[in-house]
């Protein structure tokens, strides 16, 4: 069965959501296999990347930025001017992430940490399915 987290975000923000993934693992009952992950959204995402330094965080959303600006020429601005923007943002990261899984904690690098990329300005409630395989 799923489990479904709710992640607040600030607006345009990382939000490391590690400890509530491995929280699902640890209290699942298989203690081995892969955990993935689906926003349930178009205009946030997801990404692993480094935890140990905010510096990354900050720097990969300052390159969103610039990559996918608001004052852009887009046809579809139905929310205002950070709504395309958003979406051209979750393209370009992800909307799923699988994560192997052994003895109920994640099997991810030291440095690395699960985010939610919430791509609007304003603050949102975000839903993230986790699912678990067993290894069989």
């Amino acid at each position: 069965m799923p489990t479904i987290l709710t992640v607040e975000t600030p607006g345009r923000a990382a939000v490391d959501v590690t400890r509530q993934v491995e929280g699902v693992i640890s209290t699942s009952p298989a203690r081995s296999g892969v955990a993935h992950l689906f926003i349930q959204h178009t205009s946030a995402s997801l990404a692993i990347q480094e935890n140990a330094d905010p510096d990354v965080m900050r720097d990969l959303i300052d390159w969103l930025d610039r990559t996918a600006p608001e004052n852009g020429p887009y046809r579809h601005d139905a929310e205002g001017p950070d709504d395309m923007p958003a979406h051209l943002k979750a393209a370009m990261t992800a909307t799923s992430l699988s994560i192997p899984f052994a003895d109920g904690r994640l099997l991810m690098g030291t440095w690395q940490g699960i985010y939610v990329l919430e791509h609007r300005r304003a603050p949102h409630k975000r839903r993230v399915v986790v699912t678990l395989t067993p290894e069989i």
